[in-house]
C-alpha cells in the first residue's frame, strides 16, 4: 500500500514535494493510483505548523493566512476523464501529533463569524488521547472526537479556474474575496517562470467551490463516501486540513480541533458520471458513526439583530443563537472567548427551523451537555431537571 509521509511540525514549502497550498490544473501529480486502490495520506494542519503548544495567542494574532491550506497531492486516478465522478472512501482517520489547537483570529486578521463580538485573538491547545481531546485552556470539557478531512477536492480545469477568478474579482473591491496571491504559493514539482505563471493564477484554498475544496462538514468522518466531478483527466485529488472534532459551521475559521494526520483513502470512478446523475459539486453519503451524545441544550436565534428586523436572513439568525449560547454559558464560569471557541471545536449541532414564515427566519444551535463537567441545565426550586431525569 502506499504510503505518503509527511514531517510534522515542518511548513509546506520546507517540504514542498509532497502537495501545494493553491488550486492549478497545471500542478504536477505527486503520484497515481487505480480505482480500487487503497492507499495512506499524511496531511499537515491547516495552518501549515504555524502554531505551537504553547499559552501564548501571539502565533494565532500574527499568523500568516496566505499559507492555508497545506494539501498533500494531487494524485493520479487512472483512467479518470473529464465527466467521471471520483469516488473517494475515507476508511480510517488519526492524528499524528498528540496535540491539536483551535481558536479565534482577530479581526484585523481575518476574524471569524463572530468577528464583531470577539476581535482579540485567542487560542486553546488540545490534549489528544484516544477518543477524546481535553484543554488546558477551556478546562472542565471533554470532547468525543469525530475526526475528519475539512478540504479534499480535484483539480480544476482550466476553464473552471478562469471562472473562478472571474466571479471573486467583482467580489475583492468589496473585501468579500481573496484574489490569487503569489507571495507564500507553493506548487509541488513548479520553479521558474512556469511557477511565477501559475502563481499569479492559482485560486487560494479557503472557499468551497465546485470541485470540492473547503467544505468543513464535520459528519464526513470514517465510514464516509464522496462523490467528487472530474474536471480534469486524472481527477487529480488532494486533501489536508484534518480535524479532530469539530462544530457545523466551524464559526471560529480557526475553528475546529485542527490537527496533523493520515487518512487511509479508497478510489473509485463512475464513467460519465457527472452526465448520468446531473452532478456538477460533490455529493455526500457521511458516515453513521459518531460519538454516543444523547443530551442537547439548544438555543434559537431570530434574524433580528440590533434592533433590525432582517428578512429571512439565516446567517444573523444563526448568529443569534450562537450568542445566546456564548451568553448562557458564561454563567457557569467560562469567558466569552472559551465558549466562542467551544461552539467551533465541540461537535455542536446548526439547523435551520423555519425558513418561510415572514419575516424572521430560525436557526438553533445545540450543545451535548455531557461534554461539561457540571450540570449546565437551568435548575429550578424544585430540582424539576432530577425529577425528568436529567443530569
Amino acid at each position: 500500500m502506499q504510503h505518503i509521509k509527511i514531517k510534522p511540525g515542518v511548513a509546506l514549502a520546507e517540504q514542498a514535494e509532497i502537495g501545494h497550498n493553491r488550486w492549478h490544473p497545471d500542478i504536477p501529480f505527486l503520484t497515481s493510483v487505480k480505482p480500487g486502490e487503497e492507499i495512506l495520506i499524511e496531511s499537515l494542519d491547516f495552518l501549515d505548523a504555524q502554531i505551537k503548544d504553547t499559552d501564548d495567542v501571539s502565533d494565532v494574532k500574527n499568523v500568516d493566512l496566505t499559507r492555508a491550506h497545506p494539501l498533500t497531492g494531487p494524485f493520479y486516478v487512472e483512467g479518470a476523464e473529464p465527466g467521471d465522478l471520483l469516488v473517494i472512501d475515507l476508511l480510517d482517520i488519526q492524528p499524528i501529533s498528540a496535540v491539536g489547537f483551535s481558536g479565534v483570529f482577530a479581526k484585523e486578521n481575518g476574524g471569524g463569524f463572530l468577528a464583531d463580538y470577539f476581535p482579540e485573538a485567542d487560542k486553546a491547545i488540545w490534549d489528544l488521547k484516544g477518543l477524546f481531546a481535553t484543554s488546558r485552556h477551556i478546562p472542565g470539557v471533554r470532547i468525543a472526537g469525530l475526526k475528519h478531512p475539512g478540504l479534499m477536492g480535484t483539480l480544476p480545469s482550466h476553464e473552471l479556474l478562469k471562472e473562478w477568478n472571474r466571479r471573486e474579482a467583482l467580489l475583492v473591491p468589496k473585501g468579500q474575496a481573496n484574489p490569487p496571491d503569489p507571495r507564500t504559493a507553493v506548487l509541488r514539482g513548479v520553479t521558474g517562470a512556469e511557477f511565477d505563471r501559475m502563481a499569479v493564477e492559482a485560486a487560494r484554498t479557503v472557499p468551497p467551490r465546485e470541485h470540492g475544496g473547503n467544505t468543513d462538514i464535520k459528519d464526513l468522518a470514517a465510514g464516509s463516501r464522496i462523490y467528487f466531478p472530474v474536471y480534469q483527466k486524472g481527477a487529480g485529488f488532494s486533501m489536508g486540513d484534518l480535524h479532530f472534532s469539530q462544530g457545523d459551521g466551524e464559526i471560529g475559521f480557526c475553528g475546529a480541533i485542527e490537527m496533523d494526520g493520515v487518512t487511509r483513502v479508497g478510489f473509485d470512478l463512475i464513467k460519465g458520471g457527472m452526465e448520468k446523475y446531473n452532478i456538477d459539486s460533490p455529493i455526500f453519503v457521511p458516515s453513521n458513526v459518531r460519538p454516543n451524545y444523547d443530551q442537547w441544550l439548544t438555543f434559537e436565534g431570530i434574524s433580528v439583530e440590533n434592533g433590525v428586523n432582517h428578512y429571512l436572513d439565516a446567517t444573523v439568525a444563526y448568529r443569534q443563537a450562537c450568542l445566546k449560547a456564548i451568553k448562557y454559558l458564561e454563567n457557569f464560569g467560562f469567558t466569552g472567548s472559551q465558549v466562542y471557541m467551544l461552539l467551533t471545536a465541540a461537535p455542536v449541532e446548526g439547523r435551520i427551523g423555519g425558513i418561510v414564515d415572514i419575516p424572521n427566519c430560525a436557526c438553533t444551535i445545540s450543545l451535548p451537555t455531557s461534554i461539561f463537567e457540571k450540570n449546565i441545565l437551568p435548575q429550578g426550586a424544585l430540582n424539576e431537571n432530577k425529577f425528568w431525569g436529567y443530569r
